[in-house]
């Protein structure tokens, strides 16, 4: 008759054979689990080694190699004549019938054994699918990347020797030679006029949308966003304990004359936006209202956070400008990203601000990722000197704006009765307002079945309004006909 420890070691040990740990260490690991799970107890005698070794089907000298393991580890006793005891002395849970449920203590728990706070702000609204065509909010196409320049560029800064020197050194505020070349591209693009001292290097928007708000909001500050606005900033505002308002948004972008007629000095703390083209509708923020915007922002106080989400893609000949290029008080915090155009492990976030609020990020950055992407950033900024990122974007510009324009003609053509809409004048997605009476969760639903999926998070329908923002950027041509047709027959259905 078998033992009861004997049966437990059948029932919680299992032997991966395919592993290239040693099954001797597999096993042994498997019962200092059991140990400290309290299903073998102190003063548990274990089975023989020739007991063991027929029920786990291994070598004799495997099991031999198990308890010597755990011998020398100081978790059994080899008492001569007697046999192998558990003899770890910390007070471990015991179980009231411990043989009575066996577990297999080669899996790791699904469940806390404690209590934490969860969040329903930060669920993420995203959906995945299989489906052979989807629409983005706005993603570019990584198949336009020119990899083998990337690549080249990434191994040949791997290979100097000043680089694996930079390595070894300490690079909290991300690489110097970077933020200079990056600091230059952002005056000759965007129109400002800072140093390297003024930016910081974040690993995307996001996190960068983070740190300041872990800096400037407090507990019940009034943060304005667009009626209709980016969730994940929202989310981030919301998070960290900001009472979100908004404001509505027209033809011309964000109204400017309602945060003057609903609100006083200090009482707003930041306002967010992303002018150049508003998420999701794309509309610009006209140049009088920018203007008012400054204004307003050293009249009543309060931050302006611009997110130039977008700014590397413009189509038409343009002087519209970030705010910040025009900021001579310090009241505009400039986030953007670099190398969007790119493949996404390419791609980095940043921040401009004044020097003073720069200290007190990266003091913040210096927690998050102190290190940062040494490599990458280094060839980033070559990518920059040598002229290799104007070069692609003038080419990829020229790609999107052709897919721009054919989406655009597909819409005017086959969706004019039931769609409205403008014709973008850069980003990689297009507004579309639907007559009313059309669900658009039906029609997204509709459209599964047909090989095309339609996220929720594109789906913008209340009374008022029925509309979806339509990325077109990551579809070639056949791809962008193929999934109308598909959206097309399904409005009918």
């Amino acid at each position: 008759m078998s033992s009861p420890v004997l049966d437990l070691f059948s029932g919680f040990v299992q032997i991966d054979r395919q592993s290239v740990q040693p099954i001797y260490l597999q096993v042994a690991q498997q019962v200092i689990n059991a140990v400290q799970r309290g299903y073998l107890m102190v003063g548990t005698k274990l089975p023989g080694s020739r007991a063991l070794s027929e029920r786990l089907h291994v070598h004799r000298k495997t099991v031999i190699a198990i308890y010597n393991e755990l011998e020398a580890q100081g978790w059994v006793e080899v008492r001569p004549n007697k046999g192998t005891f558990i003899i770890h002395q910390q007070q471990l849970l015991k179980l009231e019938k411990p043989y009575a449920k066996l577990v297999s203590l080669a899996q790791y728990p699904s469940q806390t054994g404690y209590d934490f706070r969860k969040s329903t702000v930060l669920d993420s609204p995203f959906e995945s699918t299989k489906s052979d065509f989807y629409f983005s909010d706005g993603t570019p196409d990584i198949r336009l990347t020119q990899l083998q320049n990337l690549s080249r560029l990434y191994t040949a800064s791997l290979k100097r020797k000043t680089t694996l020197k930079r390595m070894t050194q300490l690079h909290q505020d991300g690489s110097a030679y970077f933020k200079e070349q990056l600091s230059n591209y952002l005056n000759f693009s965007r129109g400002l006029h800072i140093s390297k001292s003024n930016v910081l290097i974040t690993r995307s928007v996001e996190m960068s949308l983070y740190i300041i708000s872990r800096i400037l909001i407090t507990q019940g500050d009034k943060v304005l966003v667009g009626e209709l606005s980016l969730f994940s900033a929202n989310m981030v505002f919301q998070r960290l304990g900001a009472k979100v308002l908004t404001v509505p948004v027209d033809e011309q972008g964000l109204n400017v004359e309602y945060i003057a007629e609903n609100f006083r000095t200090g009482e707003l703390r930041m306002v967010y936006i992303t002018p150049r083209h508003h998420y999701p509708t794309t509309v610009t923020l006209s140049a009088q209202r920018r203007i008012a915007l400054l204004q307003l922002a050293r009249e009543y106080g309060f931050v302006i956070v611009e997110d130039d989400y977008d700014g590397d893609f413009l189509y038409e000949q343009s002087t519209v400008m970030p705010l910040a290029s025009a900021d001579v008080d310090g009241m505009v915090v400039y986030v953007g990203s670099f190398g969007k155009s790119l493949a996404p492990t390419f791609r980095t976030g940043f921040v401009v601000a004044p020097d003073n609020l720069m200290v007190e990020m990266r003091k913040y950055l210096g927690i998050i990722d102190r290190q940062g992407d040494v490599i990458m950033e280094h060839a980033l900024g070559e990518m920059i000197e040598e002229g290799e990122i104007h070069r692609h974007l003038k080419k990829s510009l020229k790609v999107y704006r052709e897919r721009r324009d054919y989406f655009c003609d597909i819409l005017e053509t086959e969706f004019k009765d039931i769609v409205s809409f403008q014709r973008p004048t850069g980003g990689l997605a297009v507004w579309t307002i639907w007559n009313n009476n059309i669900s658009l969760f039906k029609l997204a639903n509709n459209c599964v079945p047909k090989g095309l999926f339609i996220p929720q998070n594109l789906l913008y329908q209340n009374k008022k309004l029925a509309a979806m923002r339509l990325g077109f950027g990551h579809l070639n041509k056949s791809e962008i006909e193929e999934s109308l047709t598909v959206l097309k027959n399904a409005v009918f259905l």
